[in-house]
């Protein structure tokens, strides 16, 4: 992980790969054997579950194009540095020189504690840009203890939900190109240079509004949509809405598998529901800065909309959803199922 050959990058990637790995939450204490036991039942289940997912939702081939991509059960420290280096490859020659005064380094810094914090809160994570499947062990396992789950339950429920957003990708072969690119571009307005005195400033001002709950003209929730402008948050709910959707799906299918493959299926969902809406003080301050609100209101609205298009024109109709950009939701149909049905299948 390097600076990229002839600038000055905006992060010191390899900084925020060394920051990561130092600061990182211990995960839950295991001996040797259980913990080769849990990796092998993690890939087995990760292997498993793609025909499961084929099969509620009609994408047969796509869930053996999903099957087939690698599996990596990490810890913490190594799921971080993945988010990093996908960081860098995907924006990293998109983000502005640094300042003198928010250099290269500082921004390492923030972004290692940042990826240090959310490694302990991942399960999994399907990488659309190289295909990779990543479960990260420690949370899995301590989620699986914390919630009294059936460990073996526990693994294929969310090996169903990361297999879920490999089809998605298989079965939508542009769909890839068409976040990265969403993402460069709305990278590239959000960080110009011209403007970065002045959202600094505003980033300041809107602070104290965003901790307490009261900025509530950001859509996504979190601290940097208080300083966007009108049109880029017109781009972020676009956005939103797409993460909506794969989320959503995934949610809705990782349940729909249903009793023969998953028996604690309704406990399990049940328990993580009701840990989903953790509210300690400190949870409450992070999910509004980190926008990890958004990110629960993403599963929720997204699988009231899956569902409500599965009602009406069956898993068949809904994975029209797949065929080209233009057949993704847009923001206000994520709310309006209906709407969608009615402009794409007429």
């Amino acid at each position: 992980m390097t600076q990229t050959a002839g600038r000055r990058d905006a992060v010191n990637w390899q900084l925020a790969a060394s920051r990561a790995a130092a600061i990182v939450p211990a995960g839950p204490r295991v001996d040797r054997e259980t913990l080769a036991d849990f990796v092998a039942e993690l890939r087995t289940c990760a292997a498993e579950a793609p025909a499961h997912v084929g099969a509620v939702t009609g994408l047969l081939e796509p869930a053996l194009q999903a099957g087939a991509g690698p599996v990596y059960v990490v810890d913490r420290p190594r799921w971080a540095a993945a988010n990093i280096a996908m960081l860098q490859g995907t924006v990293g020659d998109v983000l502005p020189r640094p300042s003198a005064m928010w250099g290269d380094r500082f921004a390492g810094e923030e972004l290692g504690a940042l990826l240090a914090l959310l490694s302990a809160k991942v399960l999994g994570q399907y990488d659309p840009f190289t295909g990779r499947l990543v479960l990260v062990a420690p949370n899995i396992l301590h989620v699986h203890r914390d919630i009294g789950a059936d460990r073996r339950d526990f693994s294929m429920w969310v090996c169903l939900h990361e297999q879920t957003h490999a089809l998605q990708f298989a079965a939508a072969p542009w769909l890839a190109d068409h976040m990265r690119t969403t993402m460069r571009s709305l990278m590239t307005t959000v960080s110009d240079a011209e403007n970065g005195g002045r959202r600094l400033q505003d980033l300041v001002r809107a602070l104290p509004g965003v901790i307490t709950g009261e900025r509530k003209d950001a859509p996504a929730g979190a601290l940097l949509d208080a300083v966007l402008t009108e049109d880029e948050r017109d781009a972020v709910e676009e956005s939103v809405a797409v993460m909506s959707l794969l989320e959503g799906h995934a949610d809705v299918v990782m349940d729909a598998v249903g009793k023969r493959v998953v028996p604690s299926v309704k406990k399990i969902r049940k328990a993580f529901e009701k840990r989903r809406d953790g509210t300690g003080p400190l949870d409450l301050l992070l999910r509004r800065l980190l926008g990890l609100d958004a990110k629960l209101a993403q599963y929720r609205n997204g699988a009231v909309f899956v569902r409500a298009v599965v009602d009406q024109v069956g898993h068949e109709g809904f994975n029209a959803v797949w065929a080209a950009p233009e057949h993704l939701p847009r923001p206000g149909e994520i709310a309006d199922p209906a709407a969608w049905v009615r402009r794409v299948h007429g």
